[in-house]
């Protein structure tokens, strides 16, 4: 499922980015020489009309070959259709037609997905992790999060979008929320617990969750210092040390806050009350020993229902949805790829084709809309990085265009060669370190 789910993303998404080539180059009166989907060897291909349609072995890209004088010989009676005997505005629209398509293509499925009844979390505080940012800032559970530095938040997904898109940007994120019948703000001390910088771990980090969890016993890891105490799935936590316990989150942290201490539980088994004795395992985590027993616990269902909020979306609302978030998304996928270039955004964040394979099988087995919203993403994220000013991407070919309408001619053979070996590096070393990343992450699951 994971290997086909991968294919169709990708395969959807070079078609219709390679697409937009060509249909822009036939509107401009390009001749089109070869469609490709896929790099490398030819498995399959037809020729319709003057147009070579084909299929090659490596599925991570595609491109549209099109008649060029640079690249070969031009017959005579071809010549005006050569791409470089266009008016550079028509190359302009031509090169820039590829990321516009994927652009469009996320506008066309966010607009599926976006329509009908839609379910979403509300931005509604579950959990609020002790010793962390969230803890500090002083922010409760049941607190309702309306907007994260003057941008109101409409659920759980947009709240998380913006405190990351905030702190990509270096800034420090500051939370109107509602708490009973008061509004009141609020700001996350990023420099004192170390968040200054955007990886894959900084938002839980932040000690935010919209779930809640249940004093009680879910799982309990084979081997773990709470299977050797008898702790067992289902029990339901009294006391420790003859203190109730009132929250999971305020067990983790007794737990935690005592590696290596014998303590004495009551538990709830079956409607009896039984004595335990527990000592934590103990782990270094950032050079500080903390309590570790290997369970799990049990999710809060009630609050998640109450938690939940549901609208039915027409088609038109649906479109202008979907507009507004692919916009949205282009800007914060711009601002999370320059922010990689300052620092504020680890390059731990960068994925390569490892993790989108393993994230759209997941996405495939939750369902045709959810599979539908992840290639929408990807989507824009393709567009957006190959709008990037990079010689070897279509961002890198406006350039020299726009460069070309400034001086009046192109530029020197000689300024190409450099711009794209120069491009070609930037883009494998960008590719090398992605594939790292999902390497690594592979080993430590």
């Amino acid at each position: 499922m994971t290997v086909l789910a991968f294919l169709l993303v990708i395969g959807v998404l070079v078609t219709f980015h390679e697409f937009g080539h060509f249909l822009a180059a036939r509107a401009c009166g390009v001749k089109v020489l070869t469609f490709s989907i896929g790099f490398g060897r030819k498995l399959f291909s037809w020729q319709r009309g003057e147009t070579e349609w084909r299929i090659a072995l490596i599925p991570l890209g595609g491109f549209v070959r099109m008649l060029d004088s640079r690249e070969g010989d031009v017959p005579d009676g071809d010549r005006d259709r050569a791409f470089d005997a266009r008016p550079v505005w028509q190359r302009m629209i031509v090169v820039a037609a590829g990321p516009v398509a994927n652009l469009l293509l996320a506008v066309l499925l966010f607009s599926w997905t976006m329509s009908g009844m839609q379910t979403s979390q509300q931005p509604l505080v579950g959990t609020v992790v002790a010793e962390t940012a969230a803890a500090a800032a002083g922010l409760r559970a049941g607190d309702r999060v309306l907007a994260v530095n003057g941008r109101n938040v409409q659920d759980w997904g947009e709240l998380r979008g913006t405190l990351e898109d905030v702190i990509a940007d270096g800034g420090k994120p500051r939370l109107l929320i509602q708490r009973q019948q008061q509004q009141l703000s609020v700001s996350l001390d990023l420099l004192r617990f170390n968040l200054q910088t955007l990886d894959q771990h900084t938002f839980a980090r932040l000690g935010l969750m919209p779930v809640r969890y249940l004093p009680k016993i879910g799982a309990v890891l084979p081997g773990g210092a709470g299977e050797r105490a008898g702790l067992r799935s289902g029990d339901v936590l009294l006391s420790v040390d003859d203190k109730p316990v009132v929250s999971w989150e305020g067990w983790v942290q007794w737990v935690q806050n005592h590696p290596g201490k014998l303590m004495q539980l009551r538990v709830l088994r079956s409607g009896k009350e039984l004595p335990l004795s527990l000592r934590p395992d103990s782990v270094e985590l950032d050079g500080q020993q903390l309590g570790r027993i290997g369970v799990a616990p049990v999710l809060d269902e009630v609050w998640l229902k109450q938690s939940l909020q549901t609208r039915y979306v027409g088609a038109r609302d649906a479109v202008v949805a979907a507009v507004k978030r692919t916009a949205d998304l282009s800007a914060s996928s711009l601002r999370m790829m320059l922010a990689m270039f300052g620092g504020t955004v680890s390059l731990d964040a960068l994925s390569g084709p490892l993790t989108i394979a393993e994230y759209a099988g997941k996405s495939a087995d939750a369902g045709i809309n959810a599979l539908l919203e992840f290639m929408a993403l990807i989507s824009v994220s393709l567009g957006v990085f190959n709008l990037l000013p990079i010689p070897v991407l279509d961002g890198g070919h406006l350039l020299y265009h726009v460069v070309e309408l400034i001086r009046g001619r192109p530029l020197p053979e000689r300024a190409y060669e450099v711009g794209q070996r120069l491009g070609m590096a930037f883009i494998m070393t960008v590719m090398l370190l992605a594939l790292f990343n999902d390497f690594a992450r592979l080993l430590a699951q």
